[in-house]
């Protein structure tokens, strides 16, 4: 059995999604399909969220646009009474429902269960359009049988469980290929989770540790892991072999091919994970797997943006120290932000998050209760691993930093994205 999985890129269109059919059909034995939200369905889906918790008016617009991105798609792939048109008809229905209630208090609870329709709307697309091609497969609404914690946005996953009800969802007696979606998880209680943004790699490589798959496919509009992102740098060059250990570490600093959880479900059981193209499903892509050998890699380029940078100073004039750090972690996990960079002296600490501006003010507020704050907001972060002197230049060149870090494998810099960005205050 082997575990597919598809990102937004890939169904972001009529067309990615006859293109996913083709691979499909070109698989022989039996496959697990997992499929994110199409196209920038999450970040419409993220915008529908904030509208909603805050009591936007803009609310109805925002809904109006998710429909008819996704009813022009169907328009392209099917007849109109095709059958999918009603389930499509019931998923806004039901999006509709919540968002005419009144939002509870619990903003990440509100994400889970608004953001989940976009994997759910996708999913009723392709497990459609398979079937109109003749394609046979059964759709799986995985919310039933992964299950999380209540730790909403970033839920943590059962093992026991839900490996005990995957194996029965999953048991391929009636068909050789399920569908269902990556990045949403369900509680015991039935209430949506989601397992971190841009979970659905994670998914599949759960998917692929609870029921033993022989490897595990993520398929990108790139031809495999790359050494640099190629829209930004005109030398990227595909990496054709990896380490699970290399591969953990590029997630953690922020490379966009693998989700960070994905490496360790698949590391656990031997698994390799295999990057392809989907506009070449020919091309054989990066391997992903135990290697004993050292593998000389070239430097490789990591840029985050939609970066803010913080600096914090105890009102106190106490050290940071053990137990100042330990307060901070604390307000950081609270709001389920991830540190990117941290650097501290004797009496600051510095550190790098993603902007979230849903809760930022808030985030401050809380910090500002024991801290000086400055903060630059708009930074980006580049990241080198296996970095030389020469890619230093060619990448940051004599361009100011704001943070600079040196390990013996990895340089990080923190940068203004224009001169002129104004270092803000708040005391």
């Amino acid at each position: 059995m082997k575990v597919f999985k598809f990102g937004g890129a890939s169904v972001k269109d009529a067309e990615g999604v006859k293109n996913l059919s083709s691979i499909v059909r070109g698989q022989h034995g039996q496959l697990i399909v997992v499929v994110s939200a199409m196209g920038k369905t999450t970040n419409l889906l993220e915008t529908l969220c904030n509208a909603y918790f805050h009591r936007d008016s803009k609310t109805v617009a925002i809904m109006e646009e998710l429909k008819n991105f996704h009813l022009d798609i169907v328009n392209s792939l099917f007849p109109l009474n095709a059958p999918v048109y009603k389930n499509l008809d019931e998923l806004f229905t039901s999006l509709g429902n919540i968002l005419n209630t009144e939002s509870s208090l619990c903003y990440d609870y509100e994400y889970d269960r608004i953001i989940s329709f976009g994997e759910l709307i996708s999913t009723t697309i392709i497990s459609h359009y398979l079937r109109l091609k003749d394609i046979d497969n059964l759709f799986i609404d995985i919310r039933k049988y992964l299950k999380t914690d209540q730790n909403y946005r970033n839920g943590n996953i059962d093992l026991e469980l839900s490996g005990q009800l995957c194996e029965e969802a999953f048991d391929f007696k009636n068909t050789t290929i399920y569908v269902t979606q990556g990045f949403i998880a369900g509680t015991r209680t039935n209430q949506t989770t989601t397992l971190g943004r841009e979970g659905s790699d994670y998914t599949a490589a759960l998917l692929a540790n609870l029921l033993n798959a022989e490897d595990v496919t993520i398929w990108k509009d790139v031809p495999g892991v790359m050494n640099a992102d190629p829209k930004e740098y005109d030398k990227a060059q595909v990496i054709s072999k990896m380490s699970y250990k290399e591969a953990i570490e590029l997630s953690h600093f922020g490379a966009k091919v693998i989700h960070p959880k994905t490496i360790k479900p698949i590391q656990n059981k031997q698994i390799p994970l295999y990057v392809k193209s989907f506009l070449h499903p020919e091309s054989s892509g990066t391997i992903i797997e135990e290697i004993d050998e050292h593998l000389k890699l070239p430097p490789i380029y990591i840029n985050k943006g939609n970066q803010c940078l913080l600096t914090l100073t105890p009102r106190d004039f106490s050290f940071i120290a053990e137990e100042k750090l330990s307060h901070i972690f604390a307000i950081l996990a609270r709001y389920k932000l991830k540190l990117n960079l941290m650097q501290n002296s004797a009496i600051s600490f510095s550190f790098c998050i993603d902007c979230n501006t849903a809760i930022f003010n808030e985030f401050l507020q809380q910090l500002q209760e024991e801290f000086e704050v400055r903060y630059n907001q708009d930074v980006k972060l580049i990241t080198i691993r296996h970095y030389t002197e020469e890619a230093i230049r060619e990448i940051i060149g004599d361009r100011p930093s704001l943070v600079e870090q040196r390990s013996r494998t990895t340089a990080q810099f923190v940068l203004r994205n224009h001169m002129s960005e104004p270092i803000h205050s708040r005391s």
